[in-house]
């Protein structure tokens, strides 16, 4: 009777180094640290490795001993969809990950989204592989903030929310550059203005904005952008309160559309559109050519961000260094912690960029006061 086959022993890190008569960690190396050997060992490992059936060192063996998982967790305040089709967010992974690459981390992206509740967003938190966390502008009542803080590991903040104590923050001067945007509107004679912004809560609401809504102060850069207009307004001696408010809870060019309706149905005398994000603003102004309305001619429209498809539509915005807030968010992560007890915080450039969407403001426009 013919004997049956054994099979053969699986192969492991250690029955590797047996066979090639070099230490286990030499083997190890071969796949983490290839540096550290010769690239004709490395290959003969590589290849007797392959031979035997073996694919490495286990992961999560690795992880528990060096207490390491090798990945960094990015809390998005949007859902996962959200990241790959938005160019602003695009933009700052983009950034993100050259600094995470080049430390040799990865990176968990960890969908927040304004409809989770505090029981998900713990178990999804506190069952993350991380090694420490970016925070990608979150409101400051988010219930996976919370979690991540309860995790009390390596944090860095970009844009929002501000104060966390010890976190290093990345972010721009969002108040001076929009009251920048702002004075060049008025510098054109425009003194009806309207803001289109993003959500100012959590809750899912679209319209027009109370002082209860705008004092709520949830998402600080959107809040801090419509201050910037206020000080403008200000400054110039026109009433703040003539400022007309609409939020849109989604953040898409058809929303920047319907948002652009509802704020100049709400005051026909606005001859001047401040959009807080240039996705609203590519909206605001289809919007606007579908009316019939000439722009700059009957209404001047800006937004804010500088992505391509604004600038290729000759928008007047702001442009912000997205991909370079991502590489210095990252960079601050895999730093050494500070041991001052005061928490870095850097502030990057914006810059003007004057388009064809505004213009001065035209006494006979249909919208004119």
């Amino acid at each position: 009777m013919p004997r049956s086959r054994q099979p053969r022993p699986q192969a492991t890190l250690a029955s590797i180094a047996a066979e090639l008569k070099i230490s286990r960690t030499t083997v190890s190396n071969a796949y983490n640290r290839p540096d550290q050997l010769s690239a004709e060992l490395r290959e003969q490992i590589l290849e007797v490795a392959k031979r035997r059936g073996y694919a490495g060192p286990d992961p999560m063996a690795r992880s528990l001993r060096t207490r390491r998982a090798g990945a960094v967790g990015v809390l998005l305040t949007e859902a996962l969809s959200y990241s790959f089709r938005d160019p602003a967010a695009m933009s700052f992974l983009s950034g993100l990950s050259e600094s995470c690459e080049a430390a040799g981390e990865g990176l968990l992206l960890i969908p927040a989204g304004p409809d989770r509740d505090e029981e998900e967003a713990a178990q999804v938190v506190h069952g993350a592989a991380v090694d420490g966390f970016v925070v990608y502008s979150v409101p400051s009542d988010d219930p996976y903030l919370a979690a991540v803080l309860e995790r009390n590991l390596p944090l860095v903040v970009c844009d929002q929310p501000r104060g966390i104590a010890s976190a290093p923050l990345v972010g721009i001067d969002d108040r001076g550059a929009m009251r920048g945007l702002a004075e060049h509107l008025i510098g054109l004679g425009h003194h009806r203005i309207g803001v289109l912004c993003m959500r100012l809560g959590r809750d899912r609401r679209d319209g027009v904005v109370d002082t209860a809504r705008f004092e709520s102060d949830r998402f600080h850069v959107q809040h801090e952008r419509i201050l910037g207009v206020q000080e403008a307004l200000r400054a110039a001696g026109i009433d703040p309160a003539s400022l007309t408010v609409v939020e849109r809870y989604a953040h898409t060019a058809e929303d920047g559309a319907s948002g652009a309706a509802q704020a100049l149905a709400a005051d026909p005398a606005i001859t001047a559109l401040m959009c807080t994000t240039d996705v609203l603003a590519l909206g605001a102004l289809a919007w606007a050519r579908s009316a019939g309305l000439e722009v700059p001619g009957q209404l001047s429209i800006t937004g804010f961000d500088g992505i391509g498809e604004a600038l290729r539509e000759g928008v007047t915005t702001v442009r912000q260094p997205q991909e370079e807030k991502g590489r210095r968010t990252g960079a601050l992560l895999m730093a050494a912690p500070s041991h001052s007890g005061v928490a870095t915080v850097e502030t990057l450039p914006t810059e003007l960029l004057i388009g064809q969407t505004t213009g001065v403001h035209d006494e006979t426009s249909i919208y004119a006061e």
